[in-house]
């Protein structure tokens, strides 16, 4: 057991806090505790705030050019040292260095987005929209705002957040999973680095106990928020409920339609790539393939050829797959295909025969093939979470489309298919928000929005993209008139335009 603490960060500085609680932070590969981290108390979280609304007296007035400049400057650092940030992923999360990389290259992307923030926080005119009257819109930072981030994703999705709050002139208290904390730190040092003033950028370790401190606290304006169904739920509600701006991302159950003419090597590609990148710990994983009849046998083979090549193991090994965040999280997933034969599926390929490239303590669980899951089992139904890919077969496009359709989720979705009027149909009949054609994992580019249907997502507005800004800022309609020297008199009438 380490006596290292990853401590808060807060007005530019590591700070210890009130709080004596702490938690184990593992390495996933290893099976061993390397770290502890502080878990903040409501008292901690005032301090932090108080920090934000400090800093934002001065940052939420500061030009554009000066917020361009540092985003700039943290966008250089980033790009230039994103190899260290990598290497903290992989000890902390587990997944392999390539997609920690991946990871940190879809973040900057949204970096380099806010560094246009001149140009997505413009606000329009209308010249004599009323005789010497014009009429303008302002688009003006919120203030302090909240963010919770999940452990999958520890780098990006605190970047699509933060990267765009703070060139919109907001200030920031960012609360990362206990799990895998100290690539936030490592942001919030980079970010003093590139010139960004103490207090602005602000993370607190916590638990249940600091969310509910964010979502009650008064001076934290809004809240951005990435994990299960039922605690982004919990969020919205409780964030609203408190006069907060929320969004809330929630869980999936992203299906895959692969129809007869398409081409099974691409789709069988695809299915591995999409259902077993970092260990299927995504919330945009391919976690079900929907097989029509007619090539169903065909595809779960060649599926099965390419999952005997991946190489699970230690990331820093050049393995394809990494373990599980944590051994509680490894147990679960590992029931999930425990109980599959029970419900009349098929095991075709068990991860919990992996041989690992790695420490025997490391919480792994290899690639999992399971066919003829029935809907009706919980295999198909629950968000597994995990490196766990169920075939589930369909007689054809429009049974396919019911299925995605009946799912509570709407994160993502996918069709496999050379025809052009089957993918035009199916992009615009199944209800959900993000939709690719012959692309597995459609998470938009950074100048389109994140954000999915139903119970993926809970809010009006979508992460980054001109919904981010649209977010992290509020309009005000400003109806202006200047007087010339011949104006007088008195009109006690109801204003009317002329």
């Amino acid at each position: 057991m380490t006596d290292t603490v990853v401590e808060h960060w807060i007005a530019g500085a590591a700070w210890r806090g009130a709080s004596d609680r702490t938690t184990p932070v593992y390495n996933p590969a290893l099976g061993t505790v390397a770290r502890q981290v502080r878990l903040a108390s409501p008292a901690d979280v005032d301090h932090a705030v108080a920090a934000a609304s400090t800093a934002f007296e001065s940052w939420g007035g500061a030009s554009v050019a000066k917020r361009t400049a540092v985003m700039f400057a943290f966008r250089e650092l980033l790009n230039a040292r994103k190899d260290e940030l990598a290497a903290i992923i992989t000890a902390e999360h587990g997944k392999v260095l390539s997609d920690a990389l991946g990871e940190i290259a879809r973040g900057l992307e949204v970096v380099e987005l806010a560094c246009g923030v001149g140009a997505l926080t413009k606000g329009e005119y209308t010249e004599n929209a009323s005789t010497g009257v014009d009429v303008y819109t302002v688009r003006q930072p919120l203030g302090v705002v909240g963010i919770i981030s999940p452990f999958n994703f520890p780098a990006m999705v605190p970047l699509w957040f933060f990267a765009v709050a703070i060139a919109a002139g907001n200030t920031v208290v960012l609360k990362p999973s206990e799990k895998d904390p100290s690539a936030a730190n490592w942001m919030a040092e980079l970010f003093r680095e590139a010139g960004l003033p103490d207090g602005v950028f602000n993370v607190v370790h916590g638990d249940k106990e600091s969310v509910d401190a964010l979502l009650q606290h008064p001076d934290i304006r809004s809240i951005s928020f990435v994990g299960s169904t039922p605690i982004a739920q919990y969020v919205y509600e409780n964030g609203t409920r408190a006069g907060k701006r929320v969004q809330a991302f929630g869980g999936a159950k992203n299906h895959m339609l692969v129809l007869p003419d398409a081409d099974l090597d691409l789709a069988a590609d695809a299915c591995v790539n999409a259902g077993f990148g970092s260990a299927g710990e995504r919330c945009m994983a391919i976690s079900v393939v929907l097989a029509v009849d007619a090539v169903a046998d065909e595809l779960v083979t060649k599926v099965t050829e390419r999952m005997a090549t991946l190489r699970t193991g230690d990331g820093t090994r050049g393995c394809d797959m990494g373990p599980l965040i944590t051994a509680q999280h490894r147990d679960k997933v590992a029931g999930y295909i425990e109980r599959a034969p029970g419900d009349g599926a098929t095991v075709v390929v068990d991860g919990r025969d992996v041989a690992a490239d790695g420490a025997a303590e490391g919480f792994w669980l290899g690639p999992t093939l399971i066919d003829r899951v029935p809907v009706t089992s919980p295999v198909y139904a629950d968000e597994i979470f995990g490196p766990v890919l169920s075939i589930v077969r369909v007689d054809g496009y429009e049974h396919g489309v019911d299925i995605i359709n009946s799912s509570p989720y709407g994160n993502g979705t996918a069709i496999f298919t050379n025809d052009g009027g089957a993918a035009r149909r199916f992009q615009n009949e199944v209800t959900v928000g993000m939709v690719g054609i012959n692309v597995p994992i459609p998470v938009p580019v950074a100048y389109h929005s994140f954000g999915g249907f139903k119970a993926s997502h809970f809010g009006d507005v979508k992460a980054y993209g001109a919904h981010g800004f649209a977010f992290f800022t509020q309009e005000k309609a400003v109806t202006s008139r200047w007087l010339d020297p011949s104006h007088g008199g008195l009109n006690l009438g109801f204003p009317q335009h002329d």
